[in-house]
């Protein structure tokens, strides 16, 4: 069976504000201003930024007053991992496996 990893997934995480914020998030559940003063990001572009997770499905909002609070959603992470797990395992299965040059 053939293992592939998600990489639109991958494309989400490979910008590293991004890659900041999920791992904030998952130290803890944040909002926007919280995650303005950790970043250092402007408003604007965290907010373009959190909405792209959102829609790839790592963060989940909850709506507090006038702030919107994010969390992580560890289960798209772990499918992420489990992902590569399974490539890890494929690979080592396949380490001696040489196709032959024509």
């Amino acid at each position: 069976m053939m293992t592939s990893v998600d990489a639109d997934l991958i494309r989400v995480l490979a910008d590293p504000l991004r890659l900041q914020i999920v791992t904030l998030l998952a130290r803890e559940t944040l909002c926007t201003t919280h995650l303005v003063e950790e970043t250092g990001a402007r408003q604007t572009d965290l907010s373009n930024h959190l909405r792209v997770l959102r829609e790839a499905g790592f963060v989940d909002t909850e709506p507090c007053g006038r702030f919107t609070y994010y969390r992580l959603r560890p289960d798209v992470i772990a499918q992420l991992a489990g992902e590569f797990a399974e490539l890890v395992e494929t690979a080592r299965a396949a380490a001696e496996n040489k196709r032959a040059c024509p």
